[in-house]
């Protein structure tokens, strides 16, 4: 039967859709066809919805997993490289810092010059509590150990000839001679500020003597509130050396200066004196007046051997007998002897007023050919000079003066002259209260008050002078600061005897509303010394405004490395 040409036109556009080539691929689906020309493996099929069938980890996935963890890696390899690198800059500008404010010899290997530059700003540093010298002491003593090994720094060194504690170090530069100095006095102050402490052995701790617990100190002081428990005595032992070793070592060693010996043997007579032993302390400052005389030019000596006061003689004592007498007498005064020591104060004193004024520096010639002013800052010259001085280590400082010749009346001798008034003035002031008697209690108040009117005057023209050193300011400041605390408790002590001996009664003009506001007196009434007390506290007011104007940091781009 022949179909009409309709029909066959319609199943020719059902056979066309059927094989169109949206069919799916039979090996990538799944069918239920009764036969499979290959088998169906699960991980290569596509996953279809309706069978929640997915492969988590595609080719693509697993090369973004790679690409994200290379990343990682290489990121965190970038951010603890700048890390490291940051730290690296940052501690090369602090020892470069360190090194121009505490210079080494650049003879010493590096290890002693770092450790010795730590030892000396451990004492200076402001970002800590208190200081701590169970530091230092650790660091000096490791350069002083580098310093004396011949395989270290020690090379050449020797024994002292005659058996002592000391070296000979006449075959060393002299800045190597120095910084051996200047380590020894480091351990010596370290060891006499752990004199009374002790380490507990068992595990490596400082604690303080007073605290131990043993059959020698039955009653042990507290321990503080979150500190380790406190040691027994039977695991502990002293905490660093006794200074006299240290200073003796300088005192025995060959090749310094008279003036490193000579204040050493200060140093020790003052440790001495606080020790409670003041025949050996008196015997070692006298002996440090011999040296001062032995240093100076002068043939024969400028003081009476018996009093020890300066003549009234052409011949100006030496900068190091003015300073040995000064300590010898604050040794004798602090010891009860008032009558021997204020001769030698005021001999020191007269002595010292008569030193010559500095002399005025030369002065440029009245014509010289002006220099063709730069148009720009940025010139070859300036660029190698700042390259030179960023790059090239800061030159070691010379030698200071060894003190054998009579000093100028320059600032810093003025501050010393002030610190002369002080002393005379609380020694006058002090021997003058056992008796109670007003007129020389008054003349101490005088010569305090001298004292700090010089030393005011004097830092205010250390502060506006370009060329004023760190030692001259640090003198003026302690003298200030000593002589306004001194003034102050003069002045109340004063005060309270005089309101104890007024009478208590109220007068009969006063109300009853006074005792409200006040004692019902007027200002102008309450005595000399309340009012000189209160002037006392303007004073000290206005001095705190000088005091912190002499410790500001330099100003400009050197306060970014200011500690």
């Amino acid at each position: 039967m022949q179909q009409p040409p309709r029909t066959l036109i319609r199943r020719l556009l059902v056979l066309r859709t059927s094989k169109s080539p949206t069919t799916t691929r039979r090996f990538t689906r799944h069918t239920n066809l009764a036969s499979r020309g290959r088998p169906q493996i699960p991980y290569l099929s596509v996953p279809l919805a309706r069978n929640q069938q997915f492969r988590y980890l595609t080719t693509e996935r697993k090369r973004w997993l790679a690409y994200e963890v290379f990343l990682g890696f290489k990121y965190t390899i970038y951010a603890w490289a700048i890390i490291g690198f940051s730290v690296i800059a940052y501690y090369s500008v602090q020892q470069e810092w360190l090194e121009r404010r505490y210079p080494t010899p650049h003879e010493w290997k590096f290890w002693t010059r770092l450790r010795f530059r730590l030892a000396k700003w451990a004492p200076d540093r402001t970002d800590l509590p208190q200081t701590d010298w169970v530091i230092i002491g650790n660091y000096a003593k490791n350069v002083l150990e580098r310093l004396e090994d011949v395989n270290v720094d020690g090379a050449g060194l020797k024994k002292h000839g005659a058996g002592g504690p000391g070296y000979d170090v006449t075959a060393k530069s002299e800045p190597w001679r120095r910084g051996y100095y200047e380590a020894l006095m480091l351990c010596a102050k370290a060891a006499e500020n752990l004199d009374d402490q002790v380490v507990d052995k068992t595990r490596r701790l400082v604690f303080p003597a007073n605290q131990v617990i043993g059959p020698s100190n039955l009653n042990p002081k507290p321990i503080a509130h979150g500190s380790p428990s406190a040691p027994l005595e039977k695991d502990c032992e002293r905490a660093f050396e006794a200074p006299d070793g240290f200073y003796m070592k300088i005192i025995n060693t060959n090749g310094f200066t008279a003036k490193q010996i000579l204040d050493a043997t200060l140093e020790y007579a003052s440790w001495l004196d606080y020790k409670g032993l003041p025949d050996l302390s008196e015997l070692s400052y006298e002996q440090a007046v011999s040296l001062a005389n032995v240093s100076s030019s002068q043939a024969s000596p400028p003081y009476n051997a018996q009093s020890f006061v300066l003549g009234d003689s052409t011949n100006q004592a030496s900068s190091n007998l003015l300073t040995t007498l000064t300590a010898l007498a604050t040794h004798k005064a602090r010891n009860g002897d008032v009558a021997t020591a204020l001769p030698i104060l005021l001999s020191v004193l007269r002595a010292r007023r008569s030193l010559p004024r500095p002399q005025p520096q030369p002065t440029q010639p009245f014509y010289s050919e002006p220099e063709a002013p730069h148009a720009s800052p940025w010139t070859v010259e300036n660029v190698t000079g700042i390259a030179k001085r960023l790059i090239s280590p800061p030159a070691y400082p010379p030698p200071p003066p060894d003190g054998t010749t009579p000093p100028v009346r320059d600032a810093r001798e003025l501050c010393e002259e002030a610190g002369l008034n002080l002393y005379i003035g609380e020694i006058i002031y002090s021997s003058a209260s056992s008796s109670r008697s007003s007129s020389n209690r008054e003349d101490g108040l005088a010569w305090t008050r001298e004292a700090v009117d010089l030393a005011e005057e004097q830092l205010h023209k250390l502060n506006t002078s370009d060329d004023a050193t760190e030692a001259a300011k640090k003198t003026c400041r302690e003298c200030l600061s000593s002589g306004l605390e001194n003034w102050r408790l003069m002045v109340a002590r004063l005060a309270r005897e005089e309101a104890e001996g007024k009478t208590t009664g109220t007068s009969s003009s006063g109300s009853w509303l006074a005792g409200l506001w006040g004692d019902g007196k007027p200002e102008d009434t309450r005595g000399r010394w309340a009012a000189e007390e209160k002037v006392v506290k303007d004073r000290a007011r206005r001095a705190q405004e000088v005091l912190d104007e002499s410790q500001t940091p330099k100003s400009g781009l050197g306060s970014l490395f200011w500690a």
